[in-house]
């Protein structure tokens, strides 16, 4: 009973510890002239669904919730942050080249269209960032006509 004692206060300290690494912050506060409806037309209605279900990770500006202060909770989301910015970034689109913007609009239906995006482990907890059937026609039409107007430009 007295290791798991030890044990148990070694854990505590080394999980009051690690609160004192925190995190980068993705916030830059700012909207940069490449962001996506500064390049392509993104009705009101599709860019309240994108900055409420997709932002948090693939943007500059991310809503942090409570548990993203408590270690190891906001390694885990800068990682999802770090990695979700890797494959699109809606702040960056613009500065994609138009083959690398077909892309990612392609992209962006098909992860909706088979449901990967948003990411099963992100609504766990963001319950408001489910996708309604509505909401993923919604998105889906639109990268798609995008897509095609793309496509046209060439």
């Amino acid at each position: 009973m007295h290791r798991v004692k030890k044990l148990l206060l070694a854990l505590f300290i080394v999980f009051l510890a690690i609160q004192f690494i925190q995190p980068a912050r993705n916030n830059s506060g700012q909207v940069a002239l490449s962001e996506i409806s500064e390049c392509i037309h993104v009705p009101d209605n599709v860019l309240a669904v994108i900055k409420n279900s997709c932002c948090d990770c693939h943007s500059n500006n991310t809503r942090y919730p409570w548990y993203s202060f408590i270690q190891p909770g906001g390694w885990w989301m800068a990682s999802h942050i770090k990695k979700g910015k890797k494959n699109l970034n809606f702040d960056e689109f613009g500065n994609y080249s138009i083959v690398k913007q077909k892309s990612k609009l392609q992209s962006i239906a098909n992860s909706i269209n088979d449901g990967t995006m948003p990411i099963p482990s992100y609504l766990l907890l963001h319950n408001a960032a489910h996708l309604s059937k509505e909401d993923k026609k919604l998105i889906i039409d639109w990268a798609n006509t995008n897509l095609d107007s793309l496509t046209n430009k060439n």
